[in-house]
């Protein structure tokens, strides 16, 4: 902030706090003492109003909110480039900087349990109570407004507590996924297929692939959806339906992995329009040491881990 819009700032602020002080000793001095019964001499519907001083509880409290005024502006950054007389802030005080003092408070405090499970890996992190507390905390924090408070997903989030994993499940896979994020499109194919292609198609994997049944009237042609299938998806998802980890490609195979459901409308409406998702990476916001926690517990979730603790800890109760 230049000088001049620093002194402008001050002047202002200091002329108001001036002016209603001022304002508000002048009033007060030129008030009758004690209750009268002098009126004002006007009436509103038979009300007339008397000319008596403000309550001193009123006064009182003005003065203190110019009190604590000139206190708020001498602590605190208010009057242009003053940065305040509060210790520990040098550079001003702010919600950021408290924000960083806070933090920064945190990490002296929780610094080296996080960074004693960052040396170990996933799988026996996954296996401490105090890790698995603490991944639970983060994942409640950051991740179940979209996989759920229980982690067993939502319409187009995956469940995190069973083995269908669209970029693997490993403890290595899982924390790059956390770091890093995924993005996954699934094509559009409607203009390719057209609308009676879109339909067997969907019928195919629905039966075929995923071992669903069809409904009464479907009149879906499997094989000419097998055919489809075989030119146009065996790409990502493989021959066999089975997935392709590396490319996000879920597993046809398995319908619980099926995040935008498993009917038959729902797989054509997949098929026609295609879908997009992105899950976004942890790494700036958590840093390596959260994200190992993080990555344990969601580890622990499809490995019957927590769900062990969880009741080893309800046994002792």
């Amino acid at each position: 902030m230049t000088t001049f819009w620093s002194t402008w700032i001050c002047v202002l602020t200091i002329g108001s706090l001036i002016g209603l002080t001022w304002l508000l000793l002048s009033t007060r001095k030129g008030e009758t003492k004690g209750s009268v019964d002098q009126t004002m001499g006007h009436s509103f519907d038979g009300i007339e109003e008397y000319d008596n001083p403000l309550p001193q509880w009123w006064f009182m409290l003005f003065v203190g909110t110019l009190v604590f005024a000139v206190g708020y502006l001498i602590l605190y950054p208010g009057l242009g480039n003053w940065k305040g007389i509060l210790p520990g802030y040098e550079n001003g005080w702010t919600g950021v900087h408290e924000w960083e003092k806070e933090m920064a408070k945190a990490d002296t405090k929780f610094g080296p349990i996080f960074a004693k499970f960052a040396a170990m890996p996933v799988e026996e992190v996954a296996k401490d109570p105090q890790a698995l507390k603490m991944g639970g905390r983060l994942f409640a924090s950051n991740c179940s407004v979209c996989h759920g408070s229980d982690a067993k997903g939502a319409f187009g989030f995956p469940n995190l507590t069973d083995s269908d994993w669209r970029w693997g499940g490993n403890p290595e896979t899982i924390k790059a996924t956390v770091m890093g994020g995924r993005m996954a499109m699934m094509p559009a194919w409607g203009e390719v297929l057209g609308e009676e292609g879109v339909k067997n198609v969907a019928a195919y994997v629905r039966h075929d692939l995923a071992g669903l049944p069809l409904p009464a009237d479907s009149k879906a042609d499997l094989q000419a959806g097998q055919q489809a299938f075989s030119t146009t998806c065996v790409a990502c998802h493989g021959a066999n339906g089975q997935g392709t980890e590396a490319m996000g490609a879920p597993n046809l195979t398995h319908p619980a992995g099926f995040i935008y459901g498993t009917s038959l409308t729902q797989l054509e409406q997949t098929i026609r329009h295609g879908r997009q998702g992105h899950m976004p990476a942890q790494n700036e916001l958590l840093g390596n040491d959260k994200v190992q926690l993080l990555a344990a517990y969601v580890y622990s979730l499809s490995h019957g881990l927590n769900t062990e603790r969880l009741q080893a800890e309800d046994n002792r109760k």
